[in-house]
């Protein structure tokens, strides 16, 4: 059954299907966006500690992504999907980067060409974590509202896989984010050798969406994604 939904101001209607494939080490669920012309290439995202498949935030990205031709993957990371509300466990962060190998897999049987991986927050953690111990498991990381160290605590970085991390990056962030300061980000992600790159987003906390950018973000979103990794193809 599919789902037609229009999100994202200006762009045409994109077709939204629900997902699963459970040949893997861990299920992958959530849901495939299949661009009208796709052009090879393909993105998987995840949500954060408190969200799912289905935050506004990602939802919108898969249908602006979809539109530029990218297949998009909205998946709901393990500990979601035996649990409906709440964070993760401590002991989650195993079986959540497996599931997002999983469904990089899973995409990578639907397209011919790259794939790429993102996540926010608790997401993209687990995403880059899980790049730091495979560098060639995707050709590039979207980590958006990567939480760099918990609100109040800038002591407690979350930075230690940043050296082995070899996968081009592209973080974005709000300026008034809790999580970690523009100016922090800008000297963490020096530790990172594959090419980083620092999108920051004004006036916007962890959630990225303010009600003046929410029609624009993704487009903006968008934009420097393909400048870092589509222009070169």
């Amino acid at each position: 059954m599919f789902a037609v939904v229009s999100l994202v101001a200006g762009m045409t209607a994109a077709a939204i299907e629900p997902f699963v494939a459970r040949s893997g080490e861990q299920p992958v669920q959530g849901f495939l966006h299949r661009p009208a012309v796709p052009d090879g290439a393909g993105l998987v995202l995840t949500h954060g500690a408190g969200g799912n498949s289905q935050s506004p935030l990602l939802v919108e990205l898969g249908v602006a992504f979809s539109e530029i031709g990218l297949t998009v993957l909205r998946c709901d990371l393990p500990f979601r999907q035996l649990r409906p509300k709440g964070p993760p466990p401590a002991s989650a962060s195993q079986a959540d980067q497996a599931g997002l190998r999983c469904a990089v897999a899973a995409l990578r049987r639907l397209i011919p060409g790259r794939v790429f991986l993102g996540g926010q927050s608790y997401g993209g953690r687990q995403a880059s974590m899980l790049a730091a111990s495979d560098p060639l498991l995707v050709s590039g990381l979207l980590l958006l509202s990567y939480p760099l160290h918990p609100p109040g605590k800038p002591a407690q970085l979350r930075t230690g896989h940043f050296s082995d991390l070899r996968t081009p990056t592209l973080f974005v962030s709000g300026t008034r984010d809790a999580f970690g300061s523009i100016e922090e980000l800008e000297t963490a992600i020096k530790l990172i050798a594959g090419p980083p790159r620092l999108v920051p987003i004004p006036d916007a906390g962890h959630s990225l969406l303010t009600k003046q950018n929410r029609m624009q973000l993704p487009r903006s979103i968008v934009e420097a994604f393909g400048q870092m990794f589509l222009s070169r193809r």
